[in-house]
């Protein structure tokens, strides 16, 4: 269920989270639309603070804006699926390394507090998601680097929609079986101050993660001249910083 507006300070702020999780968690699909006024009354909000949410969010590539009262859902690229997971590949491993250099008290108690995660199924659950996130941000903010954690937050913000396109090929017993040791494993390395080894474990994880499945199945799309098309998609929710914010 929506959040009432006054729930929020500005109304255009809840306009943003509600449109951005369904965009993130594929409720809104990509390459599909939805009508505005429609979504305004739905909010109980005027279209004025919901177009400034709109365009808040086509700056950020998620929605297109036209004349028209709808707002379209930008398609899935192979491309930008290619490019997070590259940039994935260079910050995740250098923010795992540093996170064992780094790590303090308070950060091993959150990492061990948040390991309690089994690798995502083909069809996860809210707190699925909720966890697996945690878990992934209590290591990357013990860096302790802000511009880099900034950035790992966007990548994630935008890697939501490519990982649960992922899901559209099954994963079985042993790839989850191998994912949760990668976790715990990754886990360990940083609570041992083994900058290599958590770097290592980090670049491993991504490399076989669901956003490079989701790259290789948008390649497989565009050479069979397919629309990429996601899966089912659970209710709307707000990443672990944002818990503050109603679901």
């Amino acid at each position: 269920m929506t959040a009432p507006a006054r729930t929020y300070p500005v109304k255009s702020d809840l306009a943003y989270t509600v449109v951005r999780n369904r965009v993130l968690t594929g409720e809104y699909a990509p390459g599909s639309s939805f009508n505005q006024a429609t979504l305004a009354v739905e909010l109980g909000i005027s279209t004025t603070p919901l177009r400034e949410a709109l365009r808040k969010l086509e700056s950020e590539g998620l929605v297109q804006l036209g004349a028209h009262r709808d707002a379209i859902v930008t398609d899935l690229s192979v491309e930008e699926a290619r490019d997070l997971l590259e940039m994935r590949l260079a910050l995740d491993p250098m923010a795992a390394g540093l996170a064992a250099q780094r790590r303090t008290r308070d950060d091993i108690a959150a990492i061990r507090a948040a390991s309690d995660i089994h690798a995502l199924p083909g069809h996860p659950t809210i707190d699925q998601l909720v966890r697996h996130r945690r878990f992934h941000q209590t290591v990357y903010r013990a860096s302790h680097n802000d511009v880099l954690v900034t950035t790992l937050d966007t990548l994630w913000d935008k890697n939501d929609r490519y990982r649960l396109a992922g899901l559209r090929r099954d994963r079985d017993t042993d790839e989850l079986a191998r994912k949760d040791a990668e976790h715990h494993e990754l886990m360990m390395r940083v609570i041992a101050g083994d900058s290599a080894g958590a770097s290592a474990v980090m670049r491993r994880h991504i490399q076989s993660s669901l956003g490079a499945v989701a790259t290789e199945l948008l390649r497989e799309d565009d050479a069979d001249g397919l629309r990429p098309r996601a899966p089912d998609a659970p209710e709307p929710y707000d990443s672990p910083d944002q818990e503050k914010r109603p679901v």
